[in-house]
């Protein structure tokens, strides 16, 4: 039998053999020692980490709907003040339209005073005179240009005003839509879940976006908004109440100049139409005393002319007797009488034309008196006439004063109000 050479390697003993087994269970019991550990490790980070997720996710949820909460209040103060500047803004935009059909509504009777002192300049000669007729119609003129003045100061501010509240409104405006789109932004976080299709993971999301500000700073800026729009409304309603005080004010202030004007127009025509009644008795006086020296005239001539006949009669009848011849041209009683005659209708002539001239230079300045008083007369009627035209006119601010600036009475027909320069139409609330 052949010999089986055996394959040379290394052979272990028993005893390592063994030693390996135990260390192959002791490593083994070790690893399933490590790997129990490892899963009870595992097991208790699931449990506390799923609950700190859940409790996590909670409080964001929780703190979602405060901050909801929170925005909606603030908004709902936002609009209530946006309502509040727009019912302002009303009220004011109805005040300057107020103001600028007042405006408007002084032009009838600046109008109509200027019409009364161009048609009082018509009088002629003395009647033109500076009476205080022509005094109250200046005054009117400057008051009412005064008036127009304070009226176009207060559209004016009242229209800067309007701006103001606008510019708050707009303000308002922004802020509410800034909050309605944080509102949609925070309800769409707090609707979002785990198995939500729009969640991903992004890039770098703990940045923080420019702009970021605090809440005392987002607190502090809507409430300063309220409060600017508050001070602006406030503003606006004092405005409004001085508005509607000067608008009395100066109802007041033209009612009382138009009355003393009417007043002492009415004094002057009295006083014009008592002067033409004097002055018209004084013409039918004087035109009667012209037609008595007219007759004591023709009669003084008929006299005169008569005294000259007698004169040419005597003058006759002393040339005749100079041609008697002799001795019986004597100075005898005849010739003395008419010599007698002749001076003393000599002196009756003289007497009468002196006295005749002196009663026709009387005449004539009747005459030119009477056409002098005809003239005025004349001048009266026709002032007269203008007064009277002037009082006719100024009826038409009977009602047309208290709408210039009062507004309880209907405008003149014809006047125009002025349409609202703002162009501000109704603000429409955000939802």
């Amino acid at each position: 039998m052949s010999t089986i050479e055996a394959k040379p390697c290394l052979h272990h003993s028993v005893a390592d053999w063994q030693n390996n087994n135990r260390q192959l269970s002791a490593t083994a019991e070790h690893e399933r020692d490590v790997s129990h550990l490892t899963r009870q490790e595992g097991r208790g980070l699931r449990n506390e980490t799923t609950i700190k997720t859940w409790w996590d996710e909670s409080d964001t949820c929780r703190r979602l709907g405060e901050r909801l909460w929170d925005v909606s209040r603030c908004k709902d103060s936002l609009e209530s003040c946006a309502v509040e500047v727009d019912t302002e803004m009303e009220a004011l935009t109805l005040a300057k339209e107020e103001l600028e059909q007042a405006l408007g509504a002084t032009a009838v009777p600046l109008q109509v005073t200027q019409e009364c002192l161009t048609l009082r300049q018509g009088r002629r000669g003395l009647e033109l005179v500076g009476d205080p007729v022509e005094e109250e119609l200046k005054q009117e003129v400057r008051l009412i240009e005064r008036v127009q003045q304070e009226l176009q100061q207060h559209v004016g501010r009242t229209f800067e005003q309007l701006c103001v509240l606008q510019e708050a409104r707009h303000q308002l405006t922004m802020d509410l839509q800034n909050k309605m789109d944080a509102l949609d932004v925070d309800r769409i976080c707090l609707s979002l879940t785990v198995k939500s299709a729009q969640i991903s993971l992004k890039t770098n999301p703990l940045r923080i976006p420019p702009g970021t500000v605090t809440p005392q700073e987002w607190a502090q800026f809507s409430q300063y908004n309220v409060t600017v729009a508050q001070e602006a409304m406030l503003l606006s309603q004092q405005m409004r109440e001085n508005a509607r005080l000067t608008r009395s004010k100066l109802q007041n202030e033209l009612e009382k100049q138009r009355r003393a004007t009417e007043f002492a127009l009415r004094k002057r025509t009295h006083t014009e139409e008592q002067s033409r009644q004097e002055l018209e008795w004084q013409l039918k006086i004087t035109e009667d005393e012209i037609s008595e020296m007219e007759a004591d005239i023709r009669g003084l001539d008929q006299d005169l002319r008569v005294k000259t006949a007698s004169l040419k009669l005597a003058h006759t009848r002393l040339e005749n007797r100079t041609c008697r011849p002799g001795m019986d041209l004597c100075r005898d009683q005849v010739q003395l009488g008419l010599v007698r005659e002749v001076q003393q209708l000599e002196a009756s002539i003289t007497a009468l034309d002196q006295k005749l001239g002196e009663a026709q230079h009387s005449l004539q300045k009747m005459c030119l008196h009477h056409a002098r008083m005809t003239q005025d007369l004349n001048r009266k009627q026709e002032a007269l006439s203008l007064e009277q035209r002037s009082l006719n006119t100024r009826h038409r601010l009977t009602d047309a004063t208290c709408a210039a600036v009062g507004g309880d009475k209907p405008a003149v027909a014809g006047v125009v109000p002025l349409a609202n320069s703002s162009g501000r139409s109704r603000l429409r609330t955000l939802a």
